[in-house]
């Protein structure tokens, strides 16, 4: 096994659980779980700890605004309280109004459902990537988390290795190359458990976090 490889294997053997994973999202080509991930992608693209929004997206789901509908019909003062208790305090009033008012567009636009947002795009990732900008609170960065974790879910998006995902290759000194990236990860052992997704959330890990580059390192001998 090449060096390379044994980096990818050790980096997403370690750190390749996706974030929907983490907040407790059982992604799948669904309503609920697809509107649960753009909230958390809203969530995750604010400055603020990784931890913190994945532990917001959880406190929102179990106070019951899992869905568009319920958030939209929920008292604003219910969506700012909701988020202080997940710790996502510093962003608490505009993010609860970005939340209210991506609902009722989701709602009014499409349904409630983000299938028909990826019918509109017709299979187009840049078209997908400007529609969901289109919700308050979703720019570049939101659009790019939402792509890359919904890649299990829409094959069609697969592979999605943005800039982000690339800055954590370059730290652990793989290639800047997404078809290469994905090589070296289907080339490692127990390659079939090696999806765009968990791959993706691992290099995102390695770019913001140093330590978990220097752990894959380490742990790849």
């Amino acid at each position: 096994m090449s060096d390379q490889r044994r980096v990818v294997r050790a980096l997403v053997g370690a750190h390749g659980r996706t974030y929907a994973e983490e907040a407790g999202i059982r992604l799948k080509d669904t309503p609920q779980p697809l509107y649960r991930l753009l909230v958390l992608s809203l969530l995750l693209s604010a400055r603020i700890r990784g931890s913190i929004a994945v532990g917001t997206a959880r406190e929102l789901h179990r106070s019951g605004l899992r869905d568009p509908r319920r958030m939209a019909d929920a008292d604003r003062q219910e969506r700012v309280d909701a988020l202080g208790r997940g710790g996502y305090r510093r962003y608490d009033e505009r993010t609860a109004t970005q939340l209210g008012d991506g609902a009722k567009l989701l709602t009014e636009r499409w349904g409630g459902d983000l299938r028909r947002l990826r019918a509109e795009a017709d299979g187009g990732i840049p078209e997908l990537r400007r529609l969901l900008q289109e919700f308050p609170g979703i720019g570049p960065s939101g659009a790019d988390i939402f792509l890359r974790e919904v890649q299990s879910a829409w094959p069609e998006v697969a592979p999605y290795l943005d800039r982000r995902t690339l800055s954590g290759a370059e730290r652990l000194g793989l290639p800047k190359d997404p078809d290469r990236l994905l090589s070296l990860a289907g080339e490692a052992e127990d390659a079939e458990d090696v999806q765009p997704a968990s791959l993706a959330a691992a290099l995102v890990r390695a770019a913001i976090d140093e330590e978990v580059a220097e752990d894959s390192l380490r742990r790849a001998g």
